[in-house]
């Protein structure tokens, strides 16, 4: 059996294993360029929750043991992947006739970083070596010498000597220098929020850049404050919605993660978190959105109210098999929708603008026993009923 395979049928068992043992169970069990070990290792990287890509990191770094370099370097390729880079692996080991990078990331700017990956800093590095890789691939066109940097990612936190190496050195303005913890914490800042402008912004920081003036960095810790602030809120008010008052605003709810679990159930790709409300299969084919809300209880009617953002509506557009859920109430309630069948009734939804952004109302009612969605005054309500997930739905 596979480790692919493994890992769908035995999760929580694999979920307890050390890095070291997973390698075992991949392929002849020995990390080689282009073998059946690396490519089962890399593709079960890519379908685990990041908090394993965590726990495996810890196990390289704890105690070494045979190629835990290369698991070490394979697993900062794959939290580039989860902070929405395009990774190309880079070799083990390095050959004449191959240019020797740990990792080529590609930023949706089109910024392109060369990574190194390094379990430790006790000793000096070879900077001019790591500088001869991007040049060589600027020599081959690979990536533009305006548009392309160093990233050095290093085990340990303490990197004081490493630093001040780099500071002493010519390369100062092209290269930078993150710890393994510090890329899993900007992973882990991804998933919590949902605006996309932050995830340009953890891209910017590992960009070279000056920072005698520090407003990037204001930005940034601005923006997640800002997201987290406005999570899914309830307006005070709706225009020319139907049935909808005027109510207090609410402390935000969060039970995507519990959602995502019971929907996980209808689909055999394992569901990646994205950001807080995005998940997708590790190919992208499979994409969800994933929207929860309170219950309100106006006067005896029950309500259920989401916000729904144009960067939503484009991931899903983007997806083979896109659906779009909504945990009303508690993950015990949820409305599994696909999306060409959502998209549609999105025309005669409310819409709110706020300077730089918009997005629809979702506005979904308890009518006896149905969920339904209404929509502007002029537009027919909607029966979600039959997008209700029972307890026992399989298959997808």
């Amino acid at each position: 059996m596979g480790l692919i395979d493994l890992w769908a049928s035995s999760k929580d068992q694999l979920s307890q294993k050390k890095a070291q043992q997973i390698i075992a169970f991949a392929g002849d069990g020995k990390l080689l360029d282009g073998s059946e070990a690396s490519n089962e290792f890399r593709d079960f990287l890519a379908q685990v929750p990041s908090r394993l890509l965590g726990q495996y990191a810890d196990d390289c770094l704890s105690g070494s043991f045979t190629d835990s370099g290369y698991v070490l370097q394979d697993i900062v390729n794959e939290i580039g992947r989860r902070l929405g880079f395009t990774v190309t692996d880079g070799r083990y080991r390095g050959t004449a006739g191959h240019i020797g990078f740990d990792g080529l990331w590609h930023f949706p700017n089109g910024h392109a970083v060369i990574v190194e990956v390094k379990t430790t800093d006790a000793y000096r590095i070879k900077l001019n070596k790591i500088v001869g890789y991007h040049r060589a691939l600027v020599k081959k066109d690979t990536i533009s010498e305006d548009a392309s940097s160093v990233l050095i990612v290093v085990g340990r936190q303490d990197t004081g000597e490493l630093e001040a190496q780099i500071r002493g050195s010519r390369h100062a303005w092209d290269v930078r220098l993150i710890s393994v913890d510090g890329l899993l914490r900007l992973v882990a800042l991804k998933e919590a929020v949902e605006d996309p402008v932050i995830a340009r912004r953890i891209h910017d920081i590992l960009i070279p850049m000056e920072f005698t003036r520090l407003d990037e960095i204001v930005d940034i810790l601005f923006s997640t404050a800002e997201d987290i602030k406005q999570v899914e809120e309830m307006p005070e008010e709706v225009e020319e919605g139907e049935g909808v008052e005027r109510k207090p605003k609410f402390t935000p709810v969060a039970f995507h993660d519990a959602c995502v679990a019971r929907i996980q159930k209808r689909f055999t790709s394992p569901l990646l978190k994205r950001s807080r409300a995005t998940f997708s299969s590790a190919d992208g084919v499979l994409a969800l959105i994933c929207l929860v809300s309170k219950e309100h209880d106006n006067r005896g009617e029950l309500s259920y109210w989401f916000a729904f953002h144009p960067h939503q509506k484009e991931f899903l557009e983007f997806a083979q098999d896109a659906y779009v859920a909504f945990g009303c109430g508690s993950e015990d309630h949820i409305l599994l929708i696909r999306f060409a069948d959502f998209a549609p009734w999105l025309e005669g939804m409310n819409v709110t603008h706020r300077e730089e952004r918009f997005y629809w109302h979702v506005s979904i009612f308890r009518e006896n026993e149905k969920f339904v969605l209404r929509r502007k005054r002029e537009q027919p309500r909607v029966d979600f009923t039959p997008y209700f997930l029972k307890a026992n739905s399989a298959g997808a």
